[in-house]
């Protein structure tokens, strides 16, 4: 049976510009989902679009004196280019105002009203006499029912976030006269949702062994309170037209006709397709054909695609559901939830304008990764961003990428080493490494690999599979850390190799390191695709990749399992590899500075300058390289780590307080700078003969490090 994925992201608002929450809430997780089943060669469709209708677009359109459809227009004309700029690939991204997503609503609408699952009512509604409409639920403010909030909307609290019908508010008013309103008859058509009470409770009780348990929670207290009919019309005129006679100025229910719209804009993709039948491929159930259907949401949407969708889906008949609905939590900002009317907040347009570099973009995206709100609300720092693009993305992935480079280019005329002929067999053999890498070796292994390239082979193909295990699994920080865990591996394996003592002692052995650089280098590439696309191209293309790939539109038809290849050497020996660059520029504190300034918070204060010393003075300090080659934590400490440092001529014990900033893994293998004739010193009954230089950008220590590849020992002028 044939497999592919749908994938869907809740279709984005078109009242206002996107802001890093919803950017962590929905869709970069399902971007970095649909960009490695890309590249583990998946039928992927990945679709959204802008909701365009509901009362918050006339609210907008009034506050700036332009139609809603001006409104709609320019908004979403941004967030889709802000997208676009972000990298995420959407194959699908369509309009809830299209004319071809109004006829998809109505006939929904007229399906369920020709076969009873429509219930007409008459009911009272907030009526403003002075301006002559009723008032949605967004135009009347009042005091909470629940909690006494005294501002609270027309159907739902700010305060408590509770859910009532308008006319339980206490002292409501109109937002359009500020007047007290009159109750008016007027007739909606309801959802009969409450016959669904029973398949709904199977089919989540279906996915309880799957799904997050925050989004079964949800759901559960919901079906708990037992499904009331709800409302898929109301009295508006923007909107998708109800299509029913004597119904002038009643449009479909934004909650009901906006659902549709993942649909409409698959149905519009066909047609672009060619082929207008293709939408049912994605959305029928079919026999031969298995459709895993994944749909990304922020937390407020919960209910909405794991109760209403799905009954709306089994209403109509024949159409798939949600196989699984990874919602995330919130995400804060500096500790505070984001908030546009305090400036609270960060719109990616802005951020994208501030870090247009395609590799600092690229960093933002990792930096909310390694943070996403996966189980709980979480917080995004500037300062965590910072630190995230030096001292990861920087320090271990561009450096390493560089040191292999640089020394390619000097050693080797830039091109991938030629093996010698006793090596000839090397890349043939890697596979049986790889065969082995979950169990032992076998002989032939041992005697063709060292203990380090077996360890460098093992871990790209754990690696690969702990990866891949993480992004089927939704665990987008685990599948991001295991890819930096591999760029560490890689720092690793060529610190211990040290081809810069093999060139000499053992050249054939030195181009066998860097042949195997290079290979490891192009699997952390296509590892990083997901995450960091823009990086991961560049990388390829370094490695001499004339087509990079990094899990981009796929025209919705399966590829090459690129994903398979991270284990496997597939760069040719003598291709010409790119000239040595820095990938990622550092972020500067003044950068950081200015973007906390933008909030209204105060920037990190900067130590004072001290009095000035002479060139003599200063020549008293003696400053070395060194390489860490161990590093664990000292006992009853959660500041200090102690480390074995080699100076070149000798290893150094030295024990430095940066056991908050650091953990003992990421820093085996980093290059560092050292006060190599510091008297020595005892913290908490270790001896320490050294001190590290490492800077304070006002919320943590940054480990000075050498960028390019210096030997340790070396002399710091």
């Amino acid at each position: 049976m044939t497999r592919q994925y749908l994938i869907t992201a809740a279709l984005p608002y078109a009242n206002g510009y996107l802001h890093l929450g919803h950017i962590a809430g929905a869709y970069l997780p399902a971007d970095l989902y649909a960009r490695y089943l890309r590249l583990a060669g998946e039928q992927v469709l990945f679709v959204c679009g802008s909701d365009e209708h509901g009362v918050a677009i006339t609210i907008r359109a009034e506050q700036e004196g332009k139609t809603p459809q001006e409104i709609v227009d320019h908004y979403h004309a941004a967030n889709r280019e802000a997208f676009d700029q972000f990298g995420i690939s959407f194959d699908v991204y369509g309009r809830t105002s299209s004319p071809l997503h109004h006829r998809v609503a109505q006939e929904w609408f007229l399906d369920f009203y020709r076969r009873g699952l429509l219930e007409e009512r008459q009911q009272l509604q907030f009526y403003d006499e002075q301006a002559g409409m009723f008032l949605p639920d967004r135009y009347v403010e009042g005091t909470c029912p629940n909690c006494g909030y005294e501002r609270a909307r027309g159907d739902q609290c700010e305060q408590c976030g509770a859910y009532y019908d308008q006319l339980a508010l206490k002292n409501p008013r109109s937002l359009v006269s500020g007047k007290p309103p009159a109750l008016r008859p007027t007739t909606h058509w309801y959802f009969r949702l409450s016959q669904f009470q029973h398949a709904l409770e199977e089919y989540i009780a279906s996915h309880q062994d799957e799904w997050k348990e925050n989004v079964l929670q949800q759901a559960r207290a919901w079906l708990k309170q037992g499904l009331q009919d709800r409302a898929v019309t109301r009295d508006l005129r923007w909107g998708v037209p109800v299509p029913l006679p004597n119904t002038e100025g009643k449009v479909l229910y934004v909650w009901f006709e906006a659902l549709l719209g993942y649909i409409s804009a698959t149905q519009g993709w066909a047609c672009e397709q060619g082929d207008s039948d293709r939408w049912q491929q994605w959305w029928l159930q079919s026999s031969d054909r298995q459709t895993y259907y994944a749909a990304f949401i922020g937390k407020d949407n919960i209910v909405f695609h794991t109760l209403m969708f799905p009954a709306m889906l089994m209403a109509r008949g024949g159409y798939i559901l949600p196989s699984n609905v990874p919602a995330h939590e919130f995400l804060n900002l500096e500790g505070q939830k984001f908030s546009k009317s305090r400036n609270w907040s960060i719109d990616l347009r802005d951020a994208l304008a501030d870090f247009p570099h395609p590799h600092h973009r690229d960093a933002l995206r990792y930096a909310l990764a390694m943070n996403f709100p996966e189980t709980r609300d979480a917080d995004f720092t500037w300062g965590d961003f910072q630190a995230r693009t030096n001292n990861e993305l920087a320090a271990i992935v561009g450096n390493y990428a560089n040191r292999v480079i640089a020394f390619i280019a000097r050693h080797f005329e830039g091109k991938v080493p030629v093996l010698s002929e006793q090596d000839r067999e090397f890349p043939a053999r890697w596979h049986a490494v790889v065969a082995n890498s979950s169990g032992g070796s076998s002989a032939l292994d041992a005697e063709q690999f060292s203990a380090e390239e077996r360890a460098m082979i093992a871990a790209l193909a754990r690696g690969a599979e702990a990866i891949a295990t993480a992004y089927r699994s939704f665990r987008f920080r685990d599948a991001t850390s295991e890819t930096m865990n591999l760029a560490r591996a890689a720092n690793k394996f060529f610190n211990d190799a040290a081809p810069w003592k093999s060139l000499a002692e053992n050249p054939a052995q030195c181009a066998r390191t860097l042949y195997t650089c290079v290979q490891v280098l192009r699997s952390i590439a296509i590892a990083l695709a997901p995450v960091a696309p823009h990086l991961s191209r560049s990388i390829q293309q370094l490695c001499g990749i004339a087509q990079p790939t990094t899990g981009e539109f796929s025209g919705a038809t399966p590829g090459p399992n690129v994903w398979a290849t991270i284990p496997q050497p597939l760069i040719e020996q003598g291709t010409l590899l790119g000239q040595p660059q820095r990938l990622i520029e550092p972020i500067s504190d003044e950068r950081i500075a200015l973007q906390r300034a933008k909030l209204g918070a105060p920037a990190a204060q900067l130590a004072p300058h001290r009095e000035r010393i002479s060139i003599e003075e200063f020549s008293r300090i003696e400053l070395r390289t060194g390489r860490i080659v161990s590093a664990e934590r000292v006992p009853k400490s959660n500041k200090l780590i102690k480390l074995i440092v080699n100076l070149g001529s000798e290893e150094r014990q030295i024990v430095a307080g940066i056991g908050k900033h650091y953990t003992p893994d990421e820093l085996i293998g980093l290059d560092v700078v050292v006060v190599a004739n510091l008297a020595p010193a005892q913290l908490m009954g270790v001896e320490s003969n050294g001190m590290l230089l490492a800077a304070n950008n006002g919320e943590r220590l940054v480990i000075v490090s050498p960028r390019d590849e210096i030997p340790p020992g070396s002399v710091v002028r």
